[in-house]
């Protein structure tokens, strides 16, 4: 790099003429965007719904007629890494790994809040981004197995996202072990 690059990219410009605080921010909104996703998806996996019903019609249920309503809530036993529908489908596959499937089952929520957590806090960013990475390919080859095509898209834009944030780890600020 010749002396006149060097000191751009000391200064307000880096190396390739983007404001450096732009590179920073850009930085910073992709590993929010990255984090908040990975524990929100993980989070999911803990929810599950309770039916309720309650009185629709005239004074203190004079006809009788109720309404079905289904209620949100998250809860340890609610749990479940790859929805039933899903486990059925991959279980019913040739090609998927049998004696994994149960284990990724158990692990893929968790591994995503982990990962989201560290990714949001800077912790290792470098590696965390690389890990949700290898664990979005891991997704994406069970989706190819079972042809859910827009499913592989959606993570194939998540894998773009994960490698802009890696091209942009120089600029990461406020993060912990920043070399990694």
């Amino acid at each position: 790099m010749s002396n006149e690059a060097e000191e751009s990219c000391q200064g307000k410009k880096s190396c390739c003429g983007i404001n450096n605080l732009a590179l920073t921010y850009g930085a910073l909104l992709l590993r929010v965007w990255l984090g908040v996703r990975a524990i929100q998806t993980g989070i999911e996996k803990y929810s599950g719904t309770t039916a309720s019903s309650k009185v629709v019609d005239g004074p203190a249920g004079e006809y009788g007629l109720t309404a079905g309503d289904a209620v949100k809530n998250y809860a340890i036993e609610n749990y479940h890494g790859v929805p039933s529908a899903l486990m059925k489908k991959f279980e019913a596959e040739p090609m998927m790994l049998k004696f994994g499937l149960p284990l990724y089952d158990k692990i893929l929520g968790p591994v995503l809040i982990i990962l989201g957590v560290t990714i949001l806090l800077g912790l290792a960013s470098r590696t965390s981004l690389f890990l949700l990475g290898l664990l979005y390919v891991s997704l994406t080859w069970g989706l190819i197995l079972i042809n859910q095509n827009d499913g592989v898209a959606w993570l194939g834009t998540h894998m773009v996202l994960i490698t802009l944030a890696l091209m942009l780890a120089d600029h990461n600020r406020l993060t912990i072990l920043k070399k990694w």
